[in-house]
């Protein structure tokens, strides 16, 4: 066979995943299709000068073109974040609760500290709290052994604000030691630090079999902050529903998981929530739909789909 490829060194990327013939997640009750919605919870742990940062933050507000200030505070960003703890949250909260719909909240553990009582009412919610770690930061230059400090402190915050820890993690601007270091940890059933896949797979890159949930960064909200992104509530929804009601169809002989992320400061906004809304009210009454947490199909996985030849 002819060699393609001038490096023959190992490669670390998987570019074939389950290729053409994934396997049947076997979702509860026969279900086509899992939705799973998440609620970034990340106010009052972002970037800032009062937090020790040298910046203030410039990520995901409604002020696209706004750079991060150097040495001093941005009062209007700080705002934009504050409305997501401050009604936001709540909004969202009390959409999905008079619904009845599970929900999966990526914390921040800086973020829930600054504000219990919304932590509280995640957990009397019955929501599933995964740890976006202890700060809403980029962790790419973060040096291992305070980055694994740095997830050891987010599992004790939610230690001592909710009498349990967390079973999830999702740090978004990760480092490539990030997920050696969740795996180190041996507490955590899963991360959510891939976008590779609509189902979950087992990694074995350190030590032992780790599973991973895919995230999703198209059936987000993050795109309302961007110039190129849904303009409103609508087109948020359309997007939703035509992401939906594809994989609901291809469930039909290859069931698949449907991820939806949302931002407290964002579709907590009444016109984005409004879209929101409306899908929710259409899928949950349709059949063979399971609306679920993230810890839901962690659990479901390993029962149903245990790593092959290791021992979890």
């Amino acid at each position: 066979m002819i060699d393609l490829l001038d490096d023959a060194a190992p490669y670390p990327r998987d570019l074939v995943g389950y290729g053409r013939h994934a396997p049947d997640p076997r979702w509860p009750g026969g279900a086509r299709i899992a939705v799973n919605f998440v609620v970034n919870y990340e106010e009052g742990g972002e970037s800032s000068i009062l937090h020790g940062d040298a910046v203030s933050e410039g990520f995901l507000g409604e002020l696209p073109d706004s750079p991060p200030l150097a040495g001093r505070r941005d009062l209007g960003q700080e705002s934009v974040y504050e409305y997501g703890s401050r009604a936001g949250f709540w909004r969202l909260h009390r959409l999905f609760t008079q619904r009845g719909v599970p929900v999966t909240v990526f914390a921040v553990g800086m973020a829930l500290a600054r504000n219990p009582a919304a932590a509280r009412a995640m957990d009397r919610a019955g929501w599933e709290i995964a740890s976006h770690a202890w700060r809403w930061i980029d962790y790419a230059d973060m040096p291992p052994e305070r980055e694994r400090q740095f997830i050891a402190r987010a599992v004790a915050c939610h230690e001592a604000l909710l009498g349990h820890r967390p079973v999830g993690y999702y740090g978004s601007r990760i480092s490539e030691n990030t997920r050696r270091l969740v795996v180190e940890e041996r507490g955590f059933l899963y991360d959510s630090d891939d976008y590779s896949d609509d189902l979950p797979f087992w990694n074995v890159e350190h030590g032992r079999p780790h599973l991973v949930i895919p995230y999703t960064l198209d059936t987000n909200d993050m795109r309302f902050a961007s110039p190129a992104g849904f303009e409103n509530g609508e087109s948020f929804e359309r997007y939703l529903s035509d992401a939906f009601d594809y994989l609901y169809a291809e469930g039909a002989t290859s069931p698949k998981l449907l991820t939806i992320g949302l931002h407290c400061r964002l579709t907590g906004r009444p016109g984005r929530a409004a879209g929101l809304a409306r899908f929710i009210d259409r899928i949950v009454q349709l059949p063979e739909v399971w609306i679920c947490r993230r810890d839901q199909i962690a659990r479901h996985w390993h029962a149903t789909h245990p790593p092959k030849g290791h021992d979890a």
